[in-house]
């Protein structure tokens, strides 16, 4: 195998892109591998929000269960069409994103879904904080701003870097696949069960 084929290889299995999306983009950043993963991610963002209006409802509803039974989750996971809900690299993000909610334990789809109530009284908690450190007056919301996107990261699915990857979120993910399977595609809803807990 050629040197640049090695390299394709490399970036494809990195990034999932097409072997031509993949040979383009090494010409393109001079066969630096880095760039070129920069270029393809922000192609697939673009090609992914072409796609963020369109309609899921086709999908599936899958479960994980945590090895000892102590941990259940389950998710549903909507695409386009009935086609990409059978696809082996849908079925493998739809297990990935189970396997995350077990381990990560967010509390919410996206920041949207967060009550406005949670949202102040974290602001409240953190102004308080800052506060009681004798911060700046001029850094404090600076301070709770910063606070409250890591709380956003922690609770919310699609802003958790992925349990397999912490160089990517969620979101990346999601999009990667949007931009590899050429639809829509949204986490709908999950419920995440652990022995024990309310």
């Amino acid at each position: 195998m050629s040197s640049m084929g090695i390299l394709v290889k490399e970036l494809r299995g990195k990034t999932g892109a097409g072997i031509l999306d993949c040979q383009n983009a090494l010409k393109e950043t001079g066969s630096d591998i880095e760039k070129a993963i920069d270029l393809l991610r922000q192609r697939g963002l673009a090609a992914a929000q072409k796609k963020a209006g369109r309609e899921t409802k086709e999908g599936v509803v899958s479960s994980y269960i945590h090895a000892g039974s102590k941990i259940g989750v389950l998710v549903e996971v909507n695409c386009e069409t009935d086609f990409v809900a059978r696809n082996e690299e849908f079925q493998e993000l739809v297990k990935d994103v189970a396997l995350q909610i077990a381990a990560a334990n967010p509390s919410y789809v996206k920041r949207e879904q967060v009550p406005s109530e949670q949202v102040e009284r974290e602001k409240a908690i953190y102004l308080a904080q800052a506060k009681e450190l004798g911060k700046p007056e001029a850094a404090i919301d600076k301070i709770v701003q910063g606070k409250l996107e890591k709380f956003y990261q922690e609770n919310c699915l699609l802003e958790q870097s992925f349990i397999k990857d912490p160089n990517v979120s969620i979101t990346e993910i999601l999009t990667q696949k949007i931009a590899k399977l050429g639809e829509n595609i949204s986490i709908a809803r999950f419920t995440r069960y652990q022995l024990g807990q309310e």
